[in-house]
Order: structure tokens, then sequence, then C-alpha cells
């Protein structure tokens, strides 16, 4: 790898790690961007490139992942919507459901006790969203 791409990955991850840290904040892509040091359209396309995904798209994942967590603790769908930085209940119970399976209502009522006695850092992984290619 040239300098200049491991350069481009540093300002990447540093945006990687500002979605992570701000996911309950409005958050657009020129504002990711900026955490980058690049132009928003640059910016888009080398994260795409780099994590397989788009800087929104990965903003949304990592919301969904945290509502997750909120609702196994037993926090209302409507407090988990807000807590996760989104305005409306019905965008988000449709994108929870779509990218998890199963509303988030139903999600909540679940029994969780099989991940209270793993550790937080394994709890994440086990249950991050991920993304199906819709059939066609």
């Amino acid at each position: 790898m040239r300098p200049e791409e491991i350069a481009e990955l540093v300002h990447l991850r540093r945006s990687r790690d500002f979605i992570d840290r701000h996911f309950a904040q409005p958050l657009d892509v020129p504002s990711m961007a900026g955490a980058a040091l690049m132009s928003p359209s640059h910016f888009a396309r080398r994260f795409r490139d780099a994590y397989g995904e788009t800087p929104y798209g990965y903003l949304i994942t990592r919301r969904i992942e945290r509502a997750k967590a909120f609702l196994r603790q037993g926090m209302s769908v409507t407090e988990t919507c807000i807590a996760v930085g989104c305005t409306s209940l019905g965008s988000f119970s449709a994108r929870f459901t779509e990218i998890v399976g199963e509303p988030p209502s139903a999600y909540r009522s679940r029994d969780h006790l099989r991940f209270q006695a793993v550790p937080a850092c394994v709890t994440k992984v086990a249950t991050r969203p991920r993304r199906v290619p819709a059939a066609r």
C-alpha cells in the first residue's frame, strides 16, 4: 500500500469512530466527511470501498445495534427510538424490522436471559445486525 492510501484509511477510520461515538446525534454525510477531512462525494465512495456499505448504512446499522441493546434492557420502543437518534417512530420501526427481521416490540418481548451471563463485547458481536441482500 502506498502512504497516501494508508493516510486515507486513517481518515476513514477516524470518521467511522466519529459515527460510533455520535450515532445518536443528527448526522449527515457532510458532517461524517468532515471528520475524515474529505469532500462528501469522495468520502461516500471511499467509505463504501473500504467498509462495504455506505456511511449512512453504517450509521443506521450502528443505531439498530444500540437499539437492540436498549430493548434487551427493557427500554420502551419509543424511548429507544429517541435514544438512538431517530426522529420518526414509524421509520425506526420499519428499518428495525427490515434489518432485524422482526418489529422492535416483538424483539423487546422476547426472552434475552441467555445474554445476561455473556460479556458485553461478546453480546455486541453476537447480536450485531447483519444486512441481508433482498431476494430478486
